[in-house]
């Protein structure tokens, strides 16, 4: 149970390791378990909209791909230019200790490898994610997200993925809740329960 409890506490690492790469955009900032988060539900919708897809497969390896930067930390673009973490050694040392341990390296392995359809889904899950992320930023006035989207929406590798992205490009981020332009916002509900 102690092992256990570690990776409890080593996964929680990652609500306090910020992505870096937004403090290149000038705006947004979100910690790597935030960009698991939404990674999760996009790789989802990805599973449910594929056919022959593990869509179970697929959740759990959204949930780990980035488990490791608990000890690595997120390197962005630039810092990739200049350091190289040891994500296998990362990997290793994480999974050695849980009786579960070897699910989760096979899963982050084979993301890292890209070959199978889950992998490609879930590869595209996370650019899906940080694509929706700047469309938010852009949205909201951020004049470098949009090139920032060309060179995201580059990386994708599967059709689907492609045909959500341009979906995602078409949409005001804020229509989902305030698409509804009635007296509403003005007088507020007048049930009386």
């Amino acid at each position: 149970m102690k092992r256990i409890a570690n990776f409890l506490f080593e996964a929680g690492m990652l609500k306090r390791t910020p992505r870096t790469g937004f403090q290149f955009l000038g705006s947004g900032a979100e910690s790597v378990a935030e960009h698991i988060f939404r990674t999760v539900y996009i790789g989802y919708a990805l599973g449910r909209m594929t056919e022959n897809a593990d869509t179970d497969k697929l959740i759990k390896m959204c949930l780990f791909h980035d488990l490791h930067e608990a000890r690595t930390g997120d390197l962005n673009y630039v810092n990739k230019k200049y350091v190289k973490p040891d994500e296998h050694k990362a990997i290793d040392d994480l999974s050695g200790t849980l009786p579960f341990g070897d699910e989760i390296k096979e899963l982050i392995l084979e993301f890292l490898e890209g070959k199978t359809l889950e992998a490609q889904l879930a590869y595209d899950a996370d650019q899906l994610e940080m694509i929706l992320a700047l469309k938010e930023y852009k949205d909201l006035g951020n004049k470098y997200a949009d090139e920032w989207l060309d060179f995201a929406m580059k990386r994708l590798k599967t059709d689907i993925a492609r045909e959500l992205a341009e979906t995602i490009i078409e949409t005001d981020s804020s229509l989902w809740w305030f698409k509804d332009k009635s007296d509403w916002w003005v007088h507020g509900s007048k049930d009386k329960k």
